[in-house]
């Protein structure tokens, strides 16, 4: 039997120390990974109210607005308003001529008064059966149609005076006294500007959210700068315009700022949503993964802090803020620490050791 060569006992030998140095290498590296901690910038989870708003646009228009035209013609005897004056309802802005129509008057009285008396005698007559059914019937119908035709004159004389139909400012007039008017004539306009309304257009998969109640903020440049008002939505719409693919909403303006006219356009803050003392991080806080949105939370490990996943749903999102909710119950509360910087750059996973240090100034929301 021939011994071994010695060159193979020389390379077994130099095998069986690299080995073994390389596992006091990995064993060494490990221990030091170990002991390393990754650095992260840490924030607490707060509990706020969240608000869902859609910026818009939209006009400003009066609470209520009418064209004032008379409904008969005639000659223009009077104008009993200064254009821009302030009227009250049925205040007597114009007054037509009348003299044709008051004449007509006298005669239906008269005829009236001539029916009244026959339709006494009728009655007398009647009773004392001198008179047949089918005579007292002709006279009780004369008397009927004389009222009607009084009453009709009436009305025709009342409507030459032309009223306000509510408190409100009057416009620049296009008569004067001498003009013939018809009822396609436009005498001014009329304003109630007690209060304003605002119109506007919701896009079709917001409209779900708008409701009468449904408060928004009114922003308008006036010539003191900007002004700002509180509303409410009194009218949705139920049809969606296809051309523009929205709804027309609108609503009464509960704040009247100096400087808001009728017509102006406007800025307008639509509040679809209120989340009230909802759990909220930055929206860096969010680590997205295949298996869905996670936090990472900064959990006590005897004296080191370590990383611990937690899945979570998202909610609404404000200013750089997110709504979450733990997927698991009570495993989320106010004022625990969650990484909130660079999470999708550093590299992490469950149980690393962490250095936790302040989110800086700058990347701070909500405080």
């Amino acid at each position: 039997m021939h011994p071994a060569p010695r060159h193979v006992f020389l390379f077994g030998s130099l095998l069986v120390l690299g080995l073994t140095t390389g596992c006091e290498k990995k064993s060494a590296i490990n221990a030091a990974a170990a002991s390393l901690k990754q650095p992260v910038e840490v924030t607490n989870i707060s509990r706020r109210d969240l608000v869902e708003s859609l910026s818009l646009v939209g006009s400003l228009a009066a609470n209520e607005s009418a064209q004032l035209r008379a409904e008969i013609s005639g000659q223009v005897r009077s104008v009993q308003f200064q254009e821009g004056g302030h009227v009250a309802k049925d205040q007597v802005l114009v007054k037509i001529d009348d003299a044709e129509l008051r004449a007509q008057l006298a005669q239906a009285e008269a005829s009236f008064h001539l029916a009244e008396l026959n339709l006494k005698r009728s009655e007398n007559l009647t009773e004392a059966r001198s008179m047949s059914q089918a005579e007292a019937d002709r006279v009780r119908s004369e008397h009927s149609s004389a009222s009607a035709a009084q009453s009709l004159l009436r009305v025709r004389v009342a409507k030459t005076e032309i009223k306000a139909p509510f408190d409100g400012v009057v416009g620049a007039r296009t008569i004067s006294p001498g003009d013939y008017i018809t009822a396609a004539t436009v005498i001014t306009t009329l304003d109630d500007l007690s209060r304003l309304k605002i119109d506007f257009q919701v896009p079709e998969r917001f409209t779900s959210k708008v409701k009468a109640g449904t408060t928004f903020t009114v922003r308008a440049q006036t010539p003191a700068g900007e002004a700002r008002a509180k509303g409410e939505v009194y009218f949705i719409s139920s049809v969606i315009d296809r051309s523009t693919r929205s709804s027309q909403v609108k609503g009464f303006v509960t704040e009247n700022p100096a400087g808001f006219q009728p017509g102006m356009f406007a800025g307008i803050e639509l509040v679809l949503e209120v989340h009230r003392a909802v759990l909220t991080v930055p929206e860096g806080a969010i680590l997205t993964t295949a298996s869905g949105p996670q936090l990472i939370i900064v959990r006590d490990q005897g004296a080191d802090k370590v990383a611990e996943f937690v899945p979570v749903v998202l909610g609404l999102r404000e200013r750089g803020l997110v709504e979450v909710t733990p997927v698991a119950p009570a495993t989320l509360s106010e004022q625990m620490s969650v990484v909130a910087s660079g999470v999708g750059a550093l590299v992490l996973y469950p149980g690393i050791k962490l250095e936790p240090r302040p989110l800086r100034a700058e990347f701070r929301l909500g405080d």
